[in-house]
């Protein structure tokens, strides 16, 4: 697993903005198309890719992509 895929595939959660924009850094919850169903989708994304369960505290304490990142890297490690 390697952050820049992570990257790109937490950004094609978002369907009207464009994805070169996002990195690692990008603050994801301050983006207009940021929702519940968002968040939803990037749950399903993580589980069916990386096989890891995200729980929606995990997403609601992360503030950046890299945080979320980081979380399934230690789970993935678990």
């Amino acid at each position: 697993m390697n952050i820049e895929k992570f990257v790109s595939e937490f950004a094609d959660q978002f369907d009207e903005i464009d994805t070169s924009s996002f990195t690692a850094e990008t603050l994801f919850k301050e983006n207009d198309e940021w929702n519940s169903m968002t968040a939803l989708s990037v749950i399903a994304m993580v589980d069916e890719s990386y096989a890891v369960r995200l729980i929606g505290d995990d997403v609601r304490n992360s503030k950046t992509i890299q945080d979320v990142y980081d979380i399934v890297l230690t789970k993935s490690n678990s």
